[in-house]
Order: C-alpha cells, then structure tokens, then sequence
C-alpha cells in the first residue's frame, strides 16, 4: 500500500470539512441589491452618474443689513431657479430654517422637556412658553419685477405656487423680502445667532441660515421637503451668490467668497498686509491683536457695505464683529493658491494667532490628496465658541484662560473642530450629500478624514475617533440603546458616535484591514471626483467603493451599516497535531512519555511520598512474570523494517516533510457578536518569535457562527492572539487569547475623605507652570 502524503493529514483536516457541512449559513454575505435603488439612467449601478444625470441650479443676489443695535437682521434677494429636471414643476419649496426657533415651531412642540429640583434661568428660557420672538418674518414674496406670488409657510418650509407651470430647461426668479430678530446662541442653542461679550459690551454674530434658500429637487426623491428640527442638517443645491453685507463701519466681516471691494471696505495697510499674506510661508497678521482691542471700543454709527461673490456653492454664511483679530496665508492646492485665514476675538487669541490658519491649510492639503483638489478661492475658520461648517468659512472654538494658557484638551479640541470643520467644505460642501437623510454621508466620512489629517499634525495626536478600539464602548450597549447607520438623522439616539464615530471607524477598519490604504485610497478617491458638485446617495457610495476596488464588501455595508451587530470574535480552543514519522526511533520514545503522563494521577504522587511497599515487590518470584519486564515501546526489528518499506514508496517531498518535525493547530472560531470581520492572528512561538497570518472575513461564508482553521509551523507556538493590533472594535478581548490570561482591574485605594489620586494629568498644567503667552 502506497502511503500518500494525503493520507498522513487526513485527520488533521476532516473536523474542519465536517464542521462546514453542518454549517448555519445566515444572510451577512447575502448581496445588498434588493436593499439598493435600482440602477437607472440617472445613476448607474457601478455607483456613478448616468449619462442622464441632472440637478437644479438656483442662483441669488442678497442684499442685507445687520442691525447691531436691536440685533436684528433686513434682507432682500432675488433667486433664479432654473429647472434642468425633466419634470414640469407647479411650485418650488424654500427652506426657512429660522423658523426652527419660533417658539410655535413643532420642533419645540415635539421635544421632551423635564424639570428638576435646580434649574438656572437660562434653562427655564429654553422651556417652550418662551415669549421671544424668533423665526422669519417674510414680507414680500413675487415674481421678480412683478406680482405678489401666493405662499404658504409650514413651520420651516416655505411653498411657492408659480402663476404658470415651469416647463424644463425654463428659469424663473422670484424675490423675497424678510427680516429675524438675531437668536442669544448660548440660550436658544444653534450655530448661528449671537455672542454678546459684557465685559466689553460687543457682539460676535455667526450668519447662518439666514436667508430663505431653496430646496433641493431631485431624480431620486422629487423634492426635499423634509422640516428643520436642528438635527439633520441641510440639502440644497448649487448656484452662484452676490451677496451684500452691510454692517456698522467699525466691523470686520469674514464671508463665504470673494471680497469685491476692498478697496472700500479695508485700510490700505490692511490690503498691504494680504497681499503680503498670499505668498508668505506663516500667517500675516491683518488685523493685529491691538488693533482689534483698539477696534472694540469703537462705537460707530455709520455703515458699510461688504460685497462678496461666491460660484458654485450650496449655500452661503459670514460673520460680523468689532473684535476679529485677522491672519491670512496662501497655500499652494496643487499649482492654485488658497487664502486660508482666521477671524477670532482676543479671547482665543493664544490658540488660534498659533494654530488656526496652520490647521486650515493642513486640513486643504490633507483632503485635497484624498478626495478632490480644494476649488474655493479661500478657507476661513472663525472661533465663535462654535462648531458649524460652511462653504469656505466655518465657526469654531477656542478659548484660552484669562492668563492665555490652555489645557491640552483645549488644545487638541481647537485643532480637531477647526480640521473637521474645514473638512466639510469636501463632505458635504462640495460632495453634496443630504445630510437631512444621511447624517454619516457628511459627518462620518468627513470624520474619517479628519482623523487621517490628525494622523499627519503629529505622532501622537490625541484620536477621539477612527481607532477601531475607540467604538467598542459603543458597539457592545445593549440593542435597544442602538441604530444602524443607515437610521434617519431625526431619528437617531446615539448621535455622536452612530452618526460620527461608527462610520469613521467602519471606513478606518475598511482601509486598513479589509480593502488595505491602496485600494480603499483609490476608490474613496473616485467617490468625492465622481460626485464632486453633485447629490450622491448612500447606493451611489456603496457601489463606487465596490466598482472601484474590484472586491464585493456587499458583507461589510450589511453588518456595519445596516446592522446593530458588533464584533465579538473568539477563539473557542485549539487542538495540537503533529506529524506521525512512522520512524520508531522517534515514535515510540514519544508515545512512552505519553502513556506515562496519561497514566499519571494524584493517588500515585502521594503512594510514593508516602514509600507504599508493593506486594509483587515483596514476592517477586510468586508474582512477577513476563509482563513487569515486557516494553510496548520497545523499537523493534520488524518495526524499523516496516519504517523502510514506507519511505521506500514516499516521494521526496513527502519524506521531506516527514522529517521536518512540522506542528499543526487547528483553531476553533465563533462569531459571538453576530457582524463577520477577518480573522487577524498573532502567532507568538516558543522561541520568542511571531508571525501574523490574516484570514479574510469570507471565511465565514458558510457558516457565520463557527469556523475551524489549520494553521502549519515548523515552530511549536507558545501563545496565539487574536486581533492584536485591535484592528476589528472588538468587543471582548480575553476570548482573543489562547491560553486564556487574565489582566487585572485596578481599583483605588483611599483613606476617608482624603483620595491618593494624583493630579499631573488634569486640568491646566501649563497654567501651573506658569507659562504665559
């Protein structure tokens, strides 16, 4: 009989074998199609547009006044619509989100509200029997250049009915009147409102929101008329703006833009000191510090008017201020130079003199290598106690003590809002998704980004969001606390970490374990050129991802975009295999060792300690025969000549690896937590070396419960770790261990009322320094 190298590791392999024949097969590789729109002229089912693929385009020209006395705000504008669908469209629906703050809005209605046994008055403001009155007030709405048009106003939706029907390829432009009392941001909440500053009676206004901005229509939803409730964000489509600020003269505006009239607006140093800004390598100062002290006292009565355009945004926003401290540089976005500035009040000026501007231009250049060249003339980021984003400008936060300094987690949070802030001029500003919908198309991949871009300011930059381990806390809450990704913005409870972190992690972990950087980099990267200035769809990303990259991750959307599973992997236990060597000189050494540790027990440790005399031992020659002396180990002749035969009919090969003293484990896996990932293994051997073997998560395709994996060594393995570099967010990691190990849980030790925690770590340790700046 031939004995085939088959044969020999048969055994090794067939619990593997039977263990998929008695699979559970589930539905996490089932395909996403039926889950998916259907593919259609408009957008194609590799994810990009189709070749009749249209979107609306609204253009506008603003002129408004802020009141810097009554905190109001007057505005006018004329909108051009102009339908480029293949739809006749009867009206045309405009967002009001003003609206969201009148105190009759449902918004208010709808929200739970509580009382407790200590309130303060800015919390009983924010009780929905608040007498202010907020939202718009619109009064004009007509043709432009003719007739009053009918309309009707639901909450933060405004319907105008056209007189005619507006046929394709036709434009229509309508003219708005209104004006809004200014919110107090830091009683009613919000990004945009006021700031007002009592130690030096001044104003901070962040402008958004503020003008009547048409809706969004489209191929895949008609018109997004979805209400405002302060949650989900905004949808809204492209177009030109000329918009008109006019502020008291001792102002600073920043804009989404272009200025057109500086030469009105700025001193001639200040025009000096840009055009010195544009090509130097650190931010310029044009307003300095003193400067803007100097500029707080001021108490003008006059006006000016700041002229800014901006093409091909989806909205627009600015800010107003006697306090802007003012820096400026350019920065070179592949060939084309970028002013990216900060606006900020002496209040912040210790971080962001420092830091601000250097965050924007890291976050262009960063995003730009990702995604899509930056195509905006500028980028602003304004420290506003904020956190909003807007094309080319954003608000921020920032504040240092009194003393200038600043804790670390001041630091890096300054750094971090102002990278994501900027971040969303690609996603959603540019990429247009609806963030109304889909949160995570803008907040989560934009988070993602950012954590790329936080990667790349310094070694060991503190991430709040991306490292896989980050999210567990999260993932493993029980179910009814959690939402797929794929929930409705307004809907979602957990809304920083489903909406921000979870995606963030999910597209971290696609890059480096799933996809590797060079696939996803390339995909990601087709993603933002194809849908750049356009309205993609969570069908249209999913789609691009897979087109692009060549491999079907139907799996990974499933479970961590549809899904509330998380990851719990474990390593159930490992069997041990070695060859047999046929060779009695080393087999049957090997199987004595074994009978005497199988025959081993308690009862016969403690007989010897305690010198138990054996009754064969006293009668020997009564009691003893052929068997007190017979060896089963013994090596044979007949046995070495039984060994030759078979090495006569082995080939080389198959010799080879008989000699090779070779180790096989076979592994047990369970899938606890329900999502599939790849199976990642630390092998650490009894030498001290280790190799890392990466099993894709197909592996689970037939059964997603359990699966039984042989790994070959020529080292024997001391120690086995499953997901070492915590690359999954899985969620238990003492199953990731075999042998299992315990760590142990520190806890505190105190005496009463006197705690031996230290304090090197918290708080403000440059203040306790006493470093000033």
């Amino acid at each position: 009989m031939r004995y085939s190298l088959s044969f020999l590791l048969l055994f090794l392999v067939s619990a593997a074998f039977a263990q998929q024949r008695t699979s559970n097969h589930g539905s996490r590789f089932e395909q996403l199609g039926p889950d998916l729109r259907s593919p259609n002229v408009y957008r194609t089912a590799s994810g990009a547009p189709g070749h009749l693929y249209w979107q609306q385009r609204v253009d506008y020209e603003i002129d408004v006044r802020l009141d810097d006395e009554k905190q109001q705000i007057y505005g006018s504008e004329v909108f051009t619509y102009h339908n480029n669908s293949p739809d006749v469209l009867s009206y045309i629906w405009v967002h009001l989100d003003e609206n969201v703050r009148n105190p009759e809005a449902d918004h208010y209605k709808a929200q739970e509200t509580r009382m407790s046994d200590r309130m303060s008055f800015d919390q009983l403001k924010t009780i929905e029997t608040h007498d202010e009155d907020l939202g718009f007030h619109i009064t004009a709405v007509k043709k432009a250049g003719g007739d009053n048009l009918p309309y009707t106003i639901v909450n933060t939706l405004l319907r105008i009915d056209l007189p005619e029907p507006l046929m394709p390829g036709q434009k229509t432009s309508i003219n708005i009147d209104w004006w809004f009392n200014v919110s107090d941001r830091l009683v009613h909440g919000g990004r945009p409102g006021y700031e007002y500053f009592p130690e030096d009676g001044n104003y901070l206004y962040t402008t958004a929101g503020w003008f009547p901005r048409a809706a969004v229509y489209s191929d895949y939803q008609g018109w997004h008329n979805k209400q405002f409730t302060g949650r989900g964000e905004f949808h809204l489509p492209f177009g030109n703006y000329k918009v008109r600020i006019t502020a008291p003269d001792d102002h600073v505006i920043g804009s989404t833009g272009e200025l057109q009239n500086a030469n009105e607006v700025l001193s001639d140093t200040q025009r000096q000191r840009f055009e010195q800004a544009r090509n130097a390598d650190n931010p310029v100062m044009i307003i300095t510090k003193e400067e803007a002290l100097q500029n707080e006292k001021s108490r003008s009565k006059g006006t000016k008017t700041w002229e800014y355009h901006a093409d091909d945004v989806r909205d627009f926003a600015w800010t107003s201020s006697r306090k802007f401290i003012w820096d400026a540089m350019g920065v070179d976005i592949e060939g084309k130079k970028v002013m990216a500035m900060s606006y900020y009040p002496k209040e912040s000026h210790a971080l962001y003199s420092r830091y601000s501007t250097q965050a924007v231009a890291h976050t262009l250049k960063v995003y730009s290598r990702y995604t899509i060249s930056y195509p905006y003339p500028v980028a602003i980021s304004v420290e506003a106690s904020n956190g909003m984003e807007y094309p080319m400008i954003c608000f921020n936060y920032g504040r240092t003590e009194p003393d200038g300094t600043y804790s670390a987690a001041t630091k890096f949070g300054a750094i971090g809002v102002i990278i994501h802030e900027v971040g969303h001029n690609f996603f959603p500003m540019i990429v247009n998704s609806d963030e109304r919908q889909w949160t995570w198309m803008d907040e989560g991949l934009n988070s993602f980004v950012q954590f790329l871009a936080q990667q790349e300011w310094e070694e060991d930059y503190p991430q709040r969001r991306g490292p896989a381990h980050k999210i567990v806390d999260y993932m493993k809450m029980p179910k009814d606390m959690l939402e797929p990704i794929m929930t409705n913005s307004e809907n979602i409870v957990q809304f920083g970490n489903n909406a921000y972190a979870k995606p963030a992690t999910a597209l971290n972990i696609l890059r480096e374990t799933v996809m590797g950087r060079e696939l996803f980099d390339y995909a990601f990267k087709e993603y933002a050129r194809r849908w750049a200035f356009k309205h993609p769809t969570p069908d249209d990303f999913f789609r691009t991802m897979e087109d692009a990259s060549g491999l079907d991750l139907d799996w990974f959307w499933r479970g961590w975009f549809y899904s509330i599973d998380h990851v719990d992997l474990s390593i159930d236990h490992v069997d041990w295999y070695k060859l047999n060597t046929f060779n009695p000189e080393v087999e049957n050494p090997r199987l004595r060792e074994q009978a005497k540790y199988n025959e081993e027990s308690v009862h016969k440790l403690r007989n010897r300690e305690q010198g138990m005399k054996y009754l064969v031992d006293q009668k020997p020659t009564l009691l003893k025969d052929f068997y007190n002396s017979y060896d089963p180990f013994e090596v044979t002749d007949e046995q070495k000549q039984a060994y030759r035969r078979i090495m006569m009919e082995l080939s080389e090969e198959e010799k080879a690896m008989l000699s090779g003293d070779l180790n096989f484990y076979e592994m047990h896996f369970s899938n606890i937590g329900g999502l599939v990932m790849p199976l990642l293994l630390e092998f650490t051997f009894t030498d001290g070396s280790t190799e890392i073997k990466r099993i894709p998560a197909e592996i689970w395709r037939l059964n997603e419960n359990e699966v039984t994996k042989v790994f070959k060594f020529e080292k024997e393995v001391a120690y086995i770790t499953l997901d070492p570099y915590r690359e999954t967010a899985d969620t238990d990691e003492v199953n990731n261990q075999w042998p299992r190990s315990m760590e142990p849980s520190k806890f505190e030790a105190f005496r009463q009322r006197q705690s031996v925690r230290g304090t090197a770590n918290q708080g403000n340790p440059m203040q306790r320094a006493g470093n000033r700046r």
